[in-house]
């Protein structure tokens, strides 16, 4: 196959932005067109062009699926930068239990929760926290933007290889076995709801959150989706709630005084700015 050409490449990149909000530097040309070529052999297409034409299509919608599958980066891993799960633990959850002990309602979300190590682990922490912790109204919100990931998260099913550094207590806890390794145990799962998600699209929920994880994604998007987001976020935020970041990550444009760091890339919605609209 002839190397993709920089038209070639303009082109692709523009429908993944469009698509999704990321950003594709000519850098990465070569990366593209390495994640794209099994695509173009299960279609039996000529070039990268005749690729381009067929996404350019208004029946298009499952292959600009499938390539958005093919040009995602899924790396994660249970409680991984430990930090936030800490500070869940002792500054975030306290006060959010005594709320649904008294009936109130708490809703975590994981913005992009890959192949469900990081929405797991919040929910273990929660679990340590209040073991009846399904008694009460507290849920998990866990999505993607890829729908085969979703899938491998709902399934909560990991080999010995991805259980790495996960403490043997946590194991005896909350993992069952499985036959290629172990599985979330039923009483972790089912404070979690898994759905497929486009951060960069409608988000079809109406109800609010009071801690967001979204790490190490907006690395991807460029400055306006970048702002654009945390924007978003603080909007679906109730009032004083959290949003934890990527290490490489700050929250920087229009939103940046809707938030106040408490934390090593841990925020909180500052009071006075937690009603501003986006």
């Amino acid at each position: 196959m002839p190397p993709m050409s920089a038209k070639q490449f303009a082109r692709l990149a523009r429908i993944v932005h469009e698509d999704t909000g990321i950003y594709l530097a000519e850098t990465k040309r070569g990366l593209l067109s390495a994640r794209i070529n099994r695509r173009l052999r299960a279609l039996r297409l000529a070039d990268y062009s005749a690729y381009c034409d067929m996404l350019d299509q208004p029946d298009s919608a499952e292959e600009r699926r499938a390539l958005l599958v093919a040009i995602t980066t899924n790396v994660t891993a249970f409680f991984r930068e430990a930090h936030h799960f800490d500070f869940l633990a002792q500054q975030v959850l306290p006060p959010l239990l005594a709320k649904a002990r008294s009936g109130g309602r708490v809703r975590l979300w994981s913005a992009a929760c890959s192949s469900g190590e990081e929405a797991y682990s919040i929910a273990m922490t929660v679990l340590e926290a209040i073991p009846d912790a399904a008694r009460h109204d507290i849920r998990i919100l866990a999505t993607d933007i890829d729908p085969d990931m979703v899938l491998k998260a709902r399934a909560g099913r990991y080999s010995e290889e991805r259980l790495h550094g996960l403490s043997s207590a946590r194991r005896a806890k909350f993992f069952t076995a499985a036959p290629d390794g172990l599985a979330i145990r039923p009483e972790v799962s089912e404070l979690l709801r898994f759905g497929e998600l486009n951060l960069h699209k409608s988000w079809p929920f109406s109800g609010r959150f009071d801690v967001i994880f979204c790490r190490n994604v907006v690395i991807y998007f460029d400055v306006p989706m970048r702002q654009n987001l945390w924007g978003r976020f603080a909007s679906v935020l109730n009032p004083e709630g959290y949003l934890m970041i990527g290490h490489s990550e700050r929250i920087d444009g229009p939103a940046a005084n809707r938030f106040r760091a408490v934390g090593t890339t841990a925020y909180k919605v500052a009071q006075d700015r937690a009603d501003q609209s986006n």
